[in-house]
């Protein structure tokens, strides 16, 4: 039987690499596209099995160049999305909300089985954030589109590729004091990468069409607890120091000016909104793909890099002696 052909948007980053080594060990054809070959296709390249993958240059908006991969294609996959808008860049009206309108109305006049869409979780009552209110026009514009779309909402997803416990990780190993969004108040169901990796490839394969899909991990953890954690992990004494909303502002006023914000105005109005299952929607639980790792167990595993001494640290030394 012909291998299912997947075409993914967006499968250079931390998601997009462990689904492509996931669905070409399982016999499943990827094409991916990119808009730089030339520095993207080496990380691609690397994930999957010989002949499975195939990489394509697009510009993701030339609707023309894109339209030629779907007369072979069974699945989209669209994992493209942005944390931050910079200036003279694609905004997030372009990447979260026209983007997936595109590829919906191309998945319906192609017959696709299926399409996949990256969400975002909390984004619901989060009605003040620009990021918020264009992953929701995006899912929107989807489901008008091609009605048997499969959304998936993902709370924090964490790796040792991510850029959430590694960049928080490097600023608690330099800064003594740490400040506080909200008094560190905010609630997580983080998940694990390689977790929200089995439900797409379940929902891939058990056809699963639940129309909105929240992802979570096993645990609710606010924002301080995550921090105590991975400081406590890389052995660091950090201070927290809950910030006023007005000098919160502040700071991410100046942050939002560098290149790769630690944190922008938008994101700061999205901490005030918990990231946790909404009981309004299915979560991968309910649809028998639980979460089966702990956030403190799979950050352990590449903490050491951040602890003074690295994998030869006296705790790293220590635990492998037990």
């Amino acid at each position: 039987m012909k291998p299912k052909n997947c075409l993914i948007f967006g499968g250079s980053g931390q998601i997009g690499r462990y689904l492509i080594r996931k669905l070409t060990q399982n016999n499943l054809r990827v094409t991916v596209v990119t808009r730089n070959i030339h520095q993207k296709s080496y990380k691609i390249k690397t994930q999957g099995n010989a002949g499975y993958i195939e990489i394509v240059e697009a510009n993701i908006y030339d609707e023309t160049k894109i339209r030629s991969l779907f007369k072979e294609a069974d699945i989209c996959i669209n994992l493209v999305g942005i944390l931050f808008e910079k200036k003279g860049g694609n905004s997030f009206k372009n990447i979260h909300a026209l983007f997936p309108s595109i590829l919906a109305k191309l998945c319906k006049e192609y017959g696709l089985k299926q399409f996949i869409h990256l969400s975002a979780l909390g984004i619901n009552e989060a009605n003040d954030s620009e990021y918020a209110k264009s992953k929701l026009e995006g899912e929107k514009n989807i489901t008008n589109y091609f009605p048997l779309a499969t959304i998936l909402r993902p709370s924090v997803v964490y790796s040792v590729d991510d850029n959430f416990t590694t960049n928080f990780m490097t600023l608690l190993k330099n800064l003594p004091i740490f400040p506080l969004y909200y008094s560190g108040n905010t609630k997580f169901m983080p998940i694990h990468c390689s977790d929200l990796i089995e439900v797409i490839f379940q929902v891939i394969s058990k056809n699963i069409n639940s129309n909105i899909l929240e992802c979570v991990g096993q645990e609710i953890i606010s924002f301080k607890e995550i921090l105590e954690r991975l400081s406590k992990l890389i052995d660091k004494k950090t201070i927290f120091i809950s910030l006023p909303t007005s000098i919160a502002s502040l700071t991410a006023k100046f942050f939002q000016i560098l290149p790769n914000p630690l944190l922008t105005e938008d994101q700061l109005r999205l901490l005030k909104y918990d990231n946790v299952s909404s009981g309004k929607y299915k979560t991968n639980f309910d649809v028998g793909v639980p979460s089966k790792r702990t956030f403190d167990i799979e950050v352990k595993k590449y903490c050491y890099m951040w602890r003074e001494g690295g994998q030869f640290s006296t705790e790293k030394y220590n635990s492998s002696k037990d």
